[in-house]
């Protein structure tokens, strides 16, 4: 990914980069993306983009194994957040989904993750604490609770499953308001120009139903000049 495709996805949403795989790709049909509604801690902030760095946590029942390899298994996890290819993204599935009750996400989790460098989390299960989370590390999770349960890590640099998305480690990942989705390999060098020409190709019809006097007419000149933009 170069510093210019980087740039470029985190000015835009998710749903200009889900049109613009399909640009990229030559047809319709992509579907590597979460299905239902997420939430998003920093909406107005730029989109999350980066390499997954995975994990499973849990936490409606306390952990059984030793306390000695949970914090071992804990402090291991931070140790893998802390490394790999920037920029990176938390991606944390909460394996008591649909019923998850520990908000892994809060000020003091966020913070360190910032830190490290990394540039945003994705999750199915909890955040906490809006309004101290750190600016420039958006969350984007399944809910919002008030306490941390007995969360726990469970797995770490494991694919993991998010509303319908399944997410390996390294895949990369552009997330937002909207969800998130998975870019697929091939696109990559691509995507830079499948973007600028959807952003541009779009502004045809824009521009016109903005127009003064627009109506039907102009419409459909507006789309057949658009139609024929994106052959």
């Amino acid at each position: 990914m170069t510093p210019s495709l980087l740039e470029l996805l985190r000015g835009v949403d998710t749903p200009t980069v889900c049109n613009a795989i399909e640009v990229a790709q030559g047809k319709r049909g992509f579907n590597a993306f979460t299905r239902g509604t997420m939430l998003c801690s920093a909406p107005d902030e730029p989109a999350i983009v980066g390499y997954a760095r995975t994990a499973k946590i849990a936490a409606v029942a306390p952990p059984t194994e030793a306390p000695d390899v949970i914090r071992e298994r804990r402090m291991g996890y931070y140790k893998f957040m802390s490394e790999g290819p920037t920029p990176s993204v938390a991606v944390i599935e909460d394996i008591d989904y649909p019923n998850c009750i520990g908000a892994y996400w809060g000020e003091i989790n966020t913070t360190v993750h910032k830190g490290f460098g990394m540039s945003g989390a994705l999750t199915n299960g909890v955040m906490r604490d809006l309004g101290d989370l750190p600016d420039g590390f958006p969350v984007v999770a399944g809910s919002i609770g008030p306490s941390h349960g007995f969360v726990h890590v469970k797995e770490v640099d494991t694919a993991v499953s998010l509303f319908g998305l399944t997410i390996n480690p390294g895949d990369l990942v552009h997330a937002d308001r909207h969800g998130a989705l998975v870019i697929p390999i091939e696109v990559v060098e691509k995507l830079e120009a499948a973007i600028r020409k959807l952003l541009q190709t779009e502004r045809i019809v824009l521009d016109a139903a903005v127009k003064d006097g627009f109506d039907f007419q102009s419409f459909e000149t507006a789309w057949s000049e658009f139609e024929k933009s994106r052959t």
